[in-house]
């Protein structure tokens, strides 16, 4: 039997005194596609950082990742995909989107040419196609600064695929979009997961109506806890949205295959 990519079990950990995540046990298997979902502050990225190597819990449980609980943390942080919405605020204005993208294969920031670490054919061919994937192959020839933030994330998500990932985590990549901007950015979302090579994905977010359908897998946090876990279709109801961010919600609207809260 395959070893799940990653299991979290009973991590706890503190930071000034304070509990930032509680007890938190989860598994991610190969092939998975996950929404972790939970308000601000609720330690969403405390808990990723906690499965992807970045942070340890310092109070208690422990982390297997591909099946050790030790392992070289540098390849395992090679082989995950993290697209934040601030990264793009280091992408060279001026660079070309192919060359954003082509350097995720290098694991730069801007693409430099150096000796060893030429650019082939192969690897602008495979970036032009994971833009084709992500319905935005029109911004190839554009530069990074003139898109628009949707544009910008895409292209990220673009890049973070060039590494061949065996997970990508997507921490709140519409946070201040508006919403045809979203709208477009998550359509282009869309056309990755389609594909019969997509990563496993978390979708990290505090918004039920980002959770694409071939987004199945739910897990809602909050002050630290893990309060749901399980299939986004038998698990997701108005209790747990209400319980999940203090707030009435009179029912769930289903329109386009997602889900749509009625506060």
């Amino acid at each position: 039997m395959t070893e799940p990519l990653i299991e979290v079990v009973n991590a706890t950990y503190v930071a000034g005194g304070r509990t930032i995540l509680d007890s938190a046990t989860w598994t991610i298997q190969r092939g998975q596609q996950w929404v972790v979902l939970g308000p601000n502050g609720a330690g969403k990225t405390t808990l990723l950082r906690i499965a992807a190597g970045y942070l340890w819990p310092n109070a208690g449980g422990y982390v297997r990742r591909m099946g050790r609980e030790l392992l070289d943390l540098r390849d395992l942080r090679r082989s995950i995909g993290w697209v934040a919405n601030t990264l793009s605020l280091d992408v060279p204005r001026h660079e070309n989107v192919l060359d954003t993208v082509v350097s995720g294969r290098f694991a730069q920031v801007g693409l430099t040419h150096q000796h060893g670490c030429e650019p082939t054919k192969t690897d602008y061919r495979d970036a032009e196609q994971y833009l084709e994937q992500l319905r935005c192959q029109d911004l190839r020839d554009k530069v990074f600064g003139v898109l628009s933030q949707g544009e910008q994330q895409a292209v990220l998500v673009a890049r973070a695929a060039m590494a061949e990932p065996m997970l990508m985590i997507l921490d709140e990549p519409c946070e201040g979009m508006d919403p045809g901007t979203r709208e477009r950015f998550l359509q282009m979302l869309d056309g990755l997961l389609e594909s019969d090579t997509a990563p496993s994905v978390v979708l990290v977010t505090h918004h039920v109506e980002e959770i694409l359908p071939r987004i199945d897998n739910l897990l809602t946090v909050r002050e630290g806890k893990i309060l749901a876990l399980g299939k986004v279709a038998a698990t997701l109801d108005v209790k747990v949205i209400s319980a999940l961010y203090d707030v009435p919600v009179r029912r769930i609207e289903r329109s386009g295959g997602r889900l749509w809260p009625i506060w």
